[in-house]
């Protein structure tokens, strides 16, 4: 990873369309968005640049966020729902699978979650889970502390119940289906814009923090690690290309800035 400040290119700035973020630790501080990241996001936009967040929380957590936050979507659930604002300012939902897809497999991935919290000991389920529609999630440091080896448990019994598992900052979540982030943004491009993701990914960047954001980190040439990333690097199969000085919000923060300095 190339320290930020001194290697992001100004061609790169020059040439970008938009900028993807995870939220949680990359958006967020002690679980709260930053007035600095905040202000970040608003002045992507203004100066004409689409901005998505992209997340593992659930639907119902980011709902708020997708109707008050200045991007042009939330992409929640590791890829699986999209919330677009309308010009009413109401926002709507939009599914990478069918209802009766959903419904089936929700079913089934509660059956997994009671079983993961009868037995592994400590593991329990996130506090936004009342909020989701297609995923299930485990607390591992939100409210809740679990050390490497339980969170190696609970993904081992995700992956037994025939589920896809990834980690983030905060929670252990999985689905059933192919998607993830990466298929999230391709999706998400193709709702909005009409256009390929693949085709123009030079023109993107991607901002995270953990290893649910490894597949992103590996895709995005354009890739950038808040500084908190280095509790995540030893199980990273994937680094992003640049790291910031900054931790979380004011990590972000600090790619906006640079960005937009080129760009004048």
């Amino acid at each position: 990873m190339k320290p930020l400040s001194m290697n992001w290119p100004a061609t790169v700035s020059l040439a970008l369309r938009g900028v993807f973020t995870d939220i949680d630790d990359t958006l967020t501080t002690e679980g709260a968005i930053t007035a600095d990241a905040l202000q970040a996001l608003a002045d992507l936009r203004a100066a004409g640049l689409a901005v998505v967040a992209i997340t593992g929380r659930s639907v119902g957590w980011s709902l708020p966020f997708a109707a008050a936050w200045p991007v042009d979507a939330i992409v929640a659930e590791n890829g699986a729902v999209a919330l677009l604002r309308g010009a009413d300012g109401l926002v709507e939902k939009r599914y990478l699978q069918d209802a009766a897809t959903r419904a089936a497999n929700f079913a089934r991935m509660q059956q997994a979650l009671a079983q993961i919290e009868h037995g592994i000991p400590g593991a329990l389920r996130a506090g936004d889970s009342a909020g989701r529609e297609t995923d299930i999630a485990i607390d591992h440091s939100e409210f809740v502390q679990l050390d490497q080896a339980q969170i190696d448990a609970v993904v081992q019994a995700m992956h037994g119940a025939g589920l896809h598992a990834t980690v983030s900052s905060i929670h252990v979540n999985a689905w059933f289906g192919t998607h993830d982030k990466l298929q999230g943004a391709r999706w998400i491009v193709r709702e909005l814009w009409q256009r390929d993701l693949d085709a123009e990914l030079g023109q993107w960047a991607y901002v995270g923090d953990s290893t649910n954001d490894a597949r992103m980190f590996e895709v995005f040439e354009n890739s950038v690690g808040v500084a908190n990333i280095a509790r995540f690097v030893p199980q990273l199969a994937h680094l992003p290309r640049y790291v910031a000085q900054g931790a979380r919000g004011a990590g972000f923060a600090e790619f906006a800035r640079l960005v937009l300095a080129q760009r004048t």
